[in-house]
């Protein structure tokens, strides 16, 4: 996918792994911040379909990048966008990086917990463990935009930090950013 170029937007980019509490803190500084909110994994998902609908190799990068890049989110408006690869590919100048992350047992009992309260019952604490291990392994380990932390990246650690207490420090980080904005215009 295409990196945003530089624009006026003010920009919160949100990257971490599965359960990691980035969506829910994403949703809610959008919601508190008054910003757009976009999840990359949907964006992702739609261009996959996109991709499928007409046709395209999906093991055709160069296509598959034509077509994002389709997507244009240099023109993105003041927006939190929360993903595996935000801060450091799609929106690499973001002014506010956040990196959500937690101990990959703490998640997977995030997950299932979830997963059982949509009715999943079935679901057992080892599936899901593997699957997110699986996943991280894959998100990590690709060789395009591999899931990590922006080099200046606040990192959020939720494993035993209360989800209240990840959202405050994002906020503060929000704030300090409109300030340094505020104060450079």
């Amino acid at each position: 996918m295409a990196a945003a170029g530089k624009s006026s937007a003010f920009v919160v980019a949100i990257d971490g792994p599965a359960a990691s509490g980035k969506g829910t803190i994403a949703k809610r500084l959008a919601t508190d911040q008054q910003l757009a909110h976009l999840d990359t994994g949907l964006l992702y998902r739609g261009v996959g379909w996109a991709a499928v609908s007409a046709n395209i190799d999906l093991s055709d990068e160069q296509a598959l990048a034509d077509l994002a890049a389709n997507l244009n989110l240099a023109e993105l408006e003041s927006s939190v966008l929360d993903g595996r690869d935000v801060g450091t590919v799609i929106c690499p100048d973001a002014a506010v990086k956040l990196y959500v992350t937690a101990d990959v047992e703490v998640r997977a009992q995030r997950r299932l917990n979830e997963l059982h309260t949509r009715g999943a019952r079935d679901t057992t604490y080892e599936e899901v463990l593997a699957d997110m291990k699986a996943r991280d392994a894959r998100d990590m380990g690709r060789a395009t935009a591999p899931l990590k932390p922006a080099d200046d990246a606040l990192i959020l650690d939720t494993t035993l930090m209360s989800i209240e207490v990840a959202y405050e420090q994002a906020v503060a980080a929000v704030k300090a950013a409109k300030e340094k904005q505020m104060a450079v215009a």
